[in-house]
Protein backbone atom coordinates (compact mmCIF):
# COMPACT_ATOMS: atom_id res chain seq x y z
CA UNK A 1 0.00 0.00 0.00
CA UNK A 2 1.09 3.28 -1.20
CA UNK A 3 2.04 5.97 1.63
CA UNK A 4 -0.64 8.41 -0.11
CA UNK A 5 -3.30 5.78 0.07
CA UNK A 6 -2.50 4.73 3.90
CA UNK A 7 -3.03 9.18 4.76
CA UNK A 8 -6.38 8.35 3.02
CA UNK A 9 -7.76 5.85 4.39
CA UNK A 10 -6.92 7.92 7.76
CA UNK A 11 -8.47 10.62 7.08
CA UNK A 12 -11.70 8.83 6.24
CA UNK A 13 -11.52 6.62 9.50
CA UNK A 14 -11.15 9.57 11.78
CA UNK A 15 -14.64 10.65 12.18
CA UNK A 16 -16.09 7.78 12.69
CA UNK A 17 -13.78 6.99 15.28
CA UNK A 18 -14.05 10.22 16.76
CA UNK A 19 -18.04 8.89 17.36
CA UNK A 20 -17.24 5.91 19.38
CA UNK A 21 -16.67 6.23 23.31
CA UNK A 22 -13.69 6.83 24.90
CA UNK A 23 -11.58 4.35 25.98
CA UNK A 24 -9.53 6.53 28.83
CA UNK A 25 -12.91 8.26 29.90
CA UNK A 26 -12.84 9.08 33.54
CA UNK A 27 -15.40 6.79 35.53
CA UNK A 28 -16.38 7.45 39.22
CA UNK A 29 -14.26 4.60 41.46
CA UNK A 30 -16.12 1.65 42.46
CA UNK A 31 -16.89 0.99 46.51
CA UNK A 32 -14.82 -1.28 48.39
CA UNK A 33 -15.90 -4.87 47.59
CA UNK A 34 -17.25 -6.72 50.94
CA UNK A 35 -19.23 -5.53 54.05
CA UNK A 36 -17.46 -2.26 56.06
CA UNK A 37 -18.63 -0.89 58.99
CA UNK A 38 -17.43 2.14 61.16
CA UNK A 39 -17.97 3.05 64.56
CA UNK A 40 -17.87 6.50 66.24
CA UNK A 41 -17.31 6.73 70.12
CA UNK A 42 -17.16 10.10 72.26
CA UNK A 43 -14.35 8.86 74.71
CA UNK A 44 -11.87 6.00 74.66
CA UNK A 45 -12.40 2.84 74.15
CA UNK A 46 -10.53 1.71 77.42
CA UNK A 47 -12.94 3.06 79.69
CA UNK A 48 -14.19 -0.29 80.96
CA UNK A 49 -17.95 0.66 80.27
CA UNK A 50 -19.97 2.46 77.69
CA UNK A 51 -17.23 3.20 75.33
CA UNK A 52 -15.37 -0.44 75.60
CA UNK A 53 -18.82 -2.22 75.08
CA UNK A 54 -19.54 -1.12 71.22
CA UNK A 55 -15.68 -1.64 70.58
CA UNK A 56 -16.51 -5.22 71.76
CA UNK A 57 -19.39 -5.23 69.11
CA UNK A 58 -17.26 -3.70 66.29
CA UNK A 59 -15.03 -6.31 67.14
CA UNK A 60 -17.95 -9.40 67.37
CA UNK A 61 -19.37 -8.17 64.08
CA UNK A 62 -15.56 -8.44 62.70
CA UNK A 63 -15.23 -12.14 64.33
CA UNK A 64 -19.62 -13.31 63.52
CA UNK A 65 -19.97 -11.30 60.11
CA UNK A 66 -16.56 -11.37 58.24
CA UNK A 67 -16.96 -7.28 58.05
CA UNK A 68 -13.98 -5.06 57.34
CA UNK A 69 -13.96 -2.50 60.68
CA UNK A 70 -12.53 0.42 61.88
CA UNK A 71 -12.94 3.21 64.74
CA UNK A 72 -12.41 6.53 65.53
CA UNK A 73 -12.83 8.65 68.38
CA UNK A 74 -14.16 11.96 67.89
CA UNK A 75 -15.19 15.19 70.18
CA UNK A 76 -17.18 17.50 68.64
CA UNK A 77 -20.48 17.50 66.63
CA UNK A 78 -18.43 18.90 63.88
CA UNK A 79 -16.21 16.01 63.92
CA UNK A 80 -19.08 13.82 63.65
CA UNK A 81 -20.51 14.83 60.68
CA UNK A 82 -16.97 14.90 58.98
CA UNK A 83 -16.20 11.12 59.74
CA UNK A 84 -19.32 10.01 59.07
CA UNK A 85 -19.06 11.80 55.54
CA UNK A 86 -15.60 10.10 55.49
CA UNK A 87 -17.09 6.28 56.01
CA UNK A 88 -19.72 7.08 53.56
CA UNK A 89 -17.67 8.76 51.33
CA UNK A 90 -15.53 5.45 51.16
CA UNK A 91 -18.48 2.80 50.53
CA UNK A 92 -18.79 1.85 54.36
CA UNK A 93 -22.55 0.04 54.37
CA UNK A 94 -23.37 0.35 57.72
CA UNK A 95 -21.71 3.25 60.53
CA UNK A 96 -22.15 3.17 63.85
CA UNK A 97 -22.78 6.63 66.37
CA UNK A 98 -22.28 5.77 70.01
CA UNK A 99 -24.98 7.81 71.50
CA UNK A 100 -27.13 10.26 71.54
CA UNK A 101 -25.17 13.14 70.58
CA UNK A 102 -24.64 11.61 67.41
CA UNK A 103 -28.35 11.04 65.84
CA UNK A 104 -28.38 14.76 64.30
CA UNK A 105 -24.78 14.22 62.46
CA UNK A 106 -26.20 11.31 61.31
CA UNK A 107 -29.90 12.36 59.86
CA UNK A 108 -27.89 14.87 57.75
CA UNK A 109 -24.88 12.38 56.67
CA UNK A 110 -27.70 9.80 55.56
CA UNK A 111 -29.89 12.14 53.50
CA UNK A 112 -26.41 12.69 51.15
CA UNK A 113 -25.18 9.31 51.53
CA UNK A 114 -28.36 6.47 50.81
CA UNK A 115 -26.23 3.24 50.15
CA UNK A 116 -24.78 3.75 54.02
CA UNK A 117 -27.19 2.81 57.19
CA UNK A 118 -26.24 4.18 60.57
CA UNK A 119 -27.63 3.68 63.58
CA UNK A 120 -27.15 5.62 66.70
CA UNK A 121 -26.81 4.35 70.35
CA UNK A 122 -29.70 5.82 71.45
CA UNK A 123 -31.92 8.82 70.47
CA UNK A 124 -35.18 8.73 68.24
CA UNK A 125 -33.97 10.00 64.77
CA UNK A 126 -35.24 7.45 61.86
CA UNK A 127 -35.31 7.27 58.27
CA UNK A 128 -34.83 5.07 55.41
CA UNK A 129 -31.28 4.26 56.24
CA UNK A 130 -30.99 5.75 59.94
CA UNK A 131 -32.59 4.30 63.31
CA UNK A 132 -31.35 3.72 66.86
CA UNK A 133 -30.70 1.43 69.55
CA UNK A 134 -33.11 2.19 71.93
CA UNK A 135 -30.85 0.61 75.67
CA UNK A 136 -33.87 0.83 78.10
CA UNK A 137 -31.17 0.58 80.96
CA UNK A 138 -33.47 2.25 82.73
CA UNK A 139 -35.25 -0.95 83.68
CA UNK A 140 -31.79 -2.15 85.36
CA UNK A 141 -31.39 1.09 87.13
CA UNK A 142 -34.24 0.96 88.51
CA UNK A 143 -33.31 -2.01 90.22
CA UNK A 144 -30.05 -0.33 91.50
CA UNK A 145 -32.28 2.49 93.00
CA UNK A 146 -34.31 -0.82 94.65
CA UNK A 147 -31.25 -1.95 96.36
CA UNK A 148 -29.95 1.52 97.75
CA UNK A 149 -33.55 2.57 99.19
CA UNK A 150 -34.01 -0.91 100.69
CA UNK A 151 -30.16 -0.64 102.10
CA UNK A 152 -29.48 2.58 102.38
CA UNK A 153 -29.03 3.51 106.47
CA UNK A 154 -28.88 7.67 105.68
CA UNK A 155 -31.93 7.07 103.24
CA UNK A 156 -29.53 9.32 100.60
CA UNK A 157 -27.94 8.15 97.41
CA UNK A 158 -25.93 10.27 94.89
CA UNK A 159 -25.68 10.44 91.12
CA UNK A 160 -22.73 11.45 89.63
CA UNK A 161 -22.93 11.70 85.57
CA UNK A 162 -20.89 13.10 82.88
CA UNK A 163 -22.55 15.55 79.96
CA UNK A 164 -25.90 16.30 80.63
CA UNK A 165 -28.07 14.17 77.94
CA UNK A 166 -31.37 13.42 78.00
CA UNK A 167 -30.25 9.28 78.09
CA UNK A 168 -28.32 10.02 81.15
CA UNK A 169 -30.64 11.72 83.09
CA UNK A 170 -33.35 9.27 82.04
CA UNK A 171 -31.38 6.78 83.65
CA UNK A 172 -31.01 8.78 86.97
CA UNK A 173 -35.32 9.42 86.59
CA UNK A 174 -35.38 5.58 86.82
CA UNK A 175 -32.95 5.07 89.68
CA UNK A 176 -34.79 7.90 91.48
CA UNK A 177 -37.85 5.96 91.19
CA UNK A 178 -36.66 2.82 92.20
CA UNK A 179 -34.99 4.37 95.19
CA UNK A 180 -38.38 5.90 96.11
CA UNK A 181 -39.84 2.50 95.78
CA UNK A 182 -37.60 0.93 98.05
CA UNK A 183 -38.25 3.78 100.79
CA UNK A 184 -40.65 6.29 99.68
CA UNK A 185 -38.62 8.84 102.29
CA UNK A 186 -35.03 8.58 100.38
CA UNK A 187 -33.52 11.63 98.39
CA UNK A 188 -31.07 11.16 95.55
CA UNK A 189 -28.90 14.46 94.36
CA UNK A 190 -27.39 14.22 90.78
CA UNK A 191 -24.03 15.96 89.59
CA UNK A 192 -22.73 16.50 86.60
CA UNK A 193 -19.55 17.03 86.11
CA UNK A 194 -19.74 17.86 81.99
CA UNK A 195 -17.01 15.36 80.98
CA UNK A 196 -17.05 11.99 80.74
CA UNK A 197 -13.24 11.38 80.90
CA UNK A 198 -12.82 13.84 84.22
CA UNK A 199 -11.38 10.77 86.49
CA UNK A 200 -10.85 13.44 89.51
CA UNK A 201 -14.11 15.66 88.80
CA UNK A 202 -16.03 12.63 89.01
CA UNK A 203 -14.18 11.67 92.36
CA UNK A 204 -14.64 14.93 93.87
CA UNK A 205 -18.41 15.32 92.73
CA UNK A 206 -19.07 11.76 94.39
CA UNK A 207 -16.78 12.43 97.82
CA UNK A 208 -18.98 15.39 98.25
CA UNK A 209 -22.43 13.43 98.10
CA UNK A 210 -21.00 11.15 100.20
CA UNK A 211 -20.25 14.07 102.86
CA UNK A 212 -23.40 15.32 102.33
CA UNK A 213 -24.87 11.43 103.47
CA UNK A 214 -25.17 9.47 100.40
CA UNK A 215 -24.15 5.88 101.46
CA UNK A 216 -25.06 4.61 97.67
CA UNK A 217 -24.15 5.74 94.27
CA UNK A 218 -24.83 5.26 90.74
CA UNK A 219 -23.28 7.30 87.66
CA UNK A 220 -23.20 7.04 84.20
CA UNK A 221 -20.40 9.33 83.72
CA UNK A 222 -17.87 6.65 81.40
CA UNK A 223 -14.30 6.85 81.91
CA UNK A 224 -15.13 9.07 84.31
CA UNK A 225 -16.72 5.98 86.61
CA UNK A 226 -13.62 5.29 88.08
CA UNK A 227 -13.34 8.44 90.25
CA UNK A 228 -16.53 7.55 91.69
CA UNK A 229 -15.50 3.57 92.38
CA UNK A 230 -12.44 5.26 94.39
CA UNK A 231 -14.39 7.78 96.41
CA UNK A 232 -16.68 5.12 97.11
CA UNK A 233 -14.27 2.32 98.39
CA UNK A 234 -12.45 5.31 100.11
CA UNK A 235 -15.36 6.31 102.21
CA UNK A 236 -16.82 2.61 102.60
CA UNK A 237 -19.83 3.07 100.64
CA UNK A 238 -21.45 1.27 97.73
CA UNK A 239 -21.53 2.07 94.22
CA UNK A 240 -23.29 0.48 91.23
CA UNK A 241 -21.60 0.07 87.98
CA UNK A 242 -23.48 1.04 84.54
CA UNK A 243 -23.58 0.01 81.08
CA UNK A 244 -21.37 -2.52 81.30
CA UNK A 245 -20.20 -5.70 83.89
CA UNK A 246 -18.57 -3.23 86.02
CA UNK A 247 -18.40 -5.78 89.07
CA UNK A 248 -15.01 -6.60 89.03
CA UNK A 249 -13.48 -2.64 89.01
CA UNK A 250 -13.62 -2.26 92.73
CA UNK A 251 -14.41 -3.87 95.90
CA UNK A 252 -17.16 -1.04 96.71
CA UNK A 253 -19.30 -1.88 93.33
CA UNK A 254 -22.71 -3.87 94.34
CA UNK A 255 -23.82 -4.81 91.07
CA UNK A 256 -23.90 -3.55 87.86
CA UNK A 257 -26.59 -2.00 85.54
CA UNK A 258 -25.18 -3.91 82.31
CA UNK A 259 -25.61 -3.30 77.98
CA UNK A 260 -24.82 -6.56 76.10
CA UNK A 261 -23.47 -4.41 73.22
CA UNK A 262 -21.61 -7.09 71.35
CA UNK A 263 -24.65 -8.57 70.41
CA UNK A 264 -27.09 -5.42 70.05
CA UNK A 265 -24.16 -4.50 67.87
CA UNK A 266 -23.92 -8.06 65.48
CA UNK A 267 -27.52 -8.53 65.40
CA UNK A 268 -28.02 -4.67 64.07
CA UNK A 269 -25.49 -5.23 61.57
CA UNK A 270 -26.45 -8.36 60.24
CA UNK A 271 -30.13 -6.61 59.43
CA UNK A 272 -28.40 -4.82 57.08
CA UNK A 273 -25.56 -7.35 55.94
CA UNK A 274 -29.06 -9.43 54.85
CA UNK A 275 -30.50 -6.51 53.37
CA UNK A 276 -33.02 -6.37 56.09
CA UNK A 277 -32.70 -2.77 57.97
CA UNK A 278 -36.49 -1.19 58.05
CA UNK A 279 -35.08 2.21 59.20
CA UNK A 280 -37.37 1.33 62.90
CA UNK A 281 -35.84 1.56 66.42
CA UNK A 282 -34.37 -1.62 67.63
CA UNK A 283 -35.63 -1.69 71.46
CA UNK A 284 -33.93 -3.67 73.95
CA UNK A 285 -35.50 -4.42 77.51
CA UNK A 286 -34.87 -6.30 80.36
CA UNK A 287 -37.38 -9.26 78.52
CA UNK A 288 -34.49 -9.51 75.62
CA UNK A 289 -31.68 -10.06 77.86
CA UNK A 290 -29.49 -7.48 76.20
CA UNK A 291 -29.89 -5.64 79.06
CA UNK A 292 -29.43 -7.36 82.62
CA UNK A 293 -28.61 -6.37 86.68
CA UNK A 294 -26.31 -8.24 87.84
CA UNK A 295 -25.01 -9.18 91.16
CA UNK A 296 -21.42 -8.90 92.68
CA UNK A 297 -20.59 -12.10 93.40
CA UNK A 298 -17.75 -11.07 95.89
CA UNK A 299 -20.26 -8.63 97.48
CA UNK A 300 -23.72 -10.61 96.99
CA UNK A 301 -23.28 -12.23 100.95
CA UNK A 302 -23.55 -8.68 102.37
CA UNK A 303 -27.41 -8.54 100.47
CA UNK A 304 -30.03 -9.15 103.01
CA UNK A 305 -31.62 -12.21 101.52
CA UNK A 306 -35.35 -10.69 101.09
CA UNK A 307 -33.70 -8.19 98.80
CA UNK A 308 -32.25 -10.17 96.81
CA UNK A 309 -35.90 -12.25 96.87
CA UNK A 310 -37.41 -8.99 96.13
CA UNK A 311 -34.99 -8.03 93.30
CA UNK A 312 -36.12 -11.06 91.34
CA UNK A 313 -39.44 -10.53 92.03
CA UNK A 314 -39.08 -7.00 90.55
CA UNK A 315 -37.68 -8.05 87.85
CA UNK A 316 -40.57 -10.09 86.88
CA UNK A 317 -42.84 -7.88 86.99
CA UNK A 318 -40.99 -5.26 84.68
CA UNK A 319 -40.70 -7.99 81.88
CA UNK A 320 -43.92 -9.27 81.99
CA UNK A 321 -44.87 -5.45 81.77
CA UNK A 322 -46.91 -5.16 84.95
CA UNK A 323 -44.37 -2.65 86.30
CA UNK A 324 -43.69 0.16 83.57
CA UNK A 325 -40.47 2.07 84.92
CA UNK A 326 -40.49 5.45 83.47
CA UNK A 327 -38.09 6.75 81.34
CA UNK A 328 -37.20 9.90 79.68
CA UNK A 329 -39.01 11.31 76.60
CA UNK A 330 -36.64 11.48 74.12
Amino acid sequence: MTTRRRIFLALLAAPLLAGLPSCRKETAPKAPAGFRVGLLTPGPVSDAGWNAGAFEGLKAIEKELGAKVSHVQVKTPSEFEEQFRAYASEGYSLCFGHGFEFQDAAARVAKDFPGTVFVTTSGSRTSKNQAPLVFELEQATYLCGLVAGRMSKTAKAGMVGGVELPSIKSTFLAFDAGLKAGNPGAKATTVFTGSFEDVAGAKAAALALVDEGSDFLFHNANAAALGVFSAATERGVWAFGSNKDQNALAPSVLASAVIDLPRAFVEAARTVKEGRFDGQPIRYGLKSGVISFVWNPAALGRVPAPVVDEVERTKERIVSGELVVPRGNF
